[in-house]
């Protein structure tokens, strides 16, 4: 975002940030209430000013998307805990260290996906954590592409991963606007095994779709054994709780292949 991009021909606010910094040092200039609002991060950071640090979370991402040219994203899901394959045994369990193939097919879906992309379409966006997350952005480098990453702020929460594209590593505050940029320029969305937080993602997603908020995309769960043996979506429709139909707005996919394929056959 530059300053030069103005369509005005006023001063810049940056300029009075540091014009701001010379005025003599007196009472008046060194009590909190003079202070640029806009400079002022105790001012930012108070209660009242929710709304508007809600509104900046959402345009910060947005308008440096825009102004990267990114147009449509794939978008991957999935457990921050899922080990790569040569580092399976640290897992904390056996399923995790199972689970870890699905480390290697997150990579290369975002591999190939990344190779079919224009940079403007079709690029990987994921949580920019590790695990799952971390195989996606990784697979997205290795084939020469940019990715994004939409990491959030949490206690015991690490850097971004390393293969995140710098420029489109962005930071959240809020859950809700970090889930809103993951949908907002989504042409499909990849779930693989994960907890709390990939079970949030997956059911929001879910809900939108099935409400007709957002419009339908190829919605992929990677591994059926672990979706199954976690969620009985049949249960839900044989108690009415979701229709039958509910059940085919997504469909259960092993390997970056079959995700691909159903990708290109969605509609067919």
């Amino acid at each position: 975002m530059k300053d030069d991009n103005r369509k005005h021909p006023m001063r810049y606010s940056r300029q009075d940030i540091e014009e701001v910094k010379q005025v003599p040092d007196t009472p008046q200039t060194r009590s909190p209430a003079y202070a640029l609002a806009f400079a002022d991060e105790a001012f930012l950071c108070r209660d009242e000013l929710r709304p508007v640090r809600l509104q900046l979370e959402l345009l910060k991402p947005e308008m440096l998307m825009d102004e990267a040219g990114i147009e449509s994203t794939i978008v991957l899901f999935g457990g921050a805990r899922i080990p790569e394959p040569a580092k399976k045994d640290e897992a904390r369990t056996k399923t995790l260290a199972d689970l870890s193939k699905y480390y290697d097919e997150a990579r290369k879906f975002s591999k190939m996906m990344t190779e079919r992309s224009d940079g403007r379409n079709d690029v990987i966006v994921t949580g920019g954590g590790p695990g799952v997350m971390e195989a996606g952005n990784r697979g997205a480098l290795e084939a020469g592409g940019k990715s994004i990453g939409l990491n959030i702020v949490l206690p015991h929460e690490q850097a971004p991963n390393e293969f995140v594209t710098p420029e489109l590593c962005f930071n959240f505050h809020y859950f809700a606007i970090r889930k809103m940029h993951f949908l907002m320029r989504a042409k499909a969305v990849a779930v693989f095994p994960g907890g709390f937080g990939t079970l949030d993602e997956l059911f929001e997603s879910l809900t939108l779709i099935q409400t007709g908020r957002m419009k339908p995309v190829p919605f992929l769960l990677f591994g059926e054994a672990f979706w199954r043996k976690i969620l009985n979506w049949e249960a839900l429709a044989d108690a009415g709780t979701i229709s039958a139909d509910d059940v085919n707005l997504f469909k259960f996919v092993e390997t970056a292949e079959d995700a691909i394929a159903a990708i290109d056959n969605w509609d067919a």
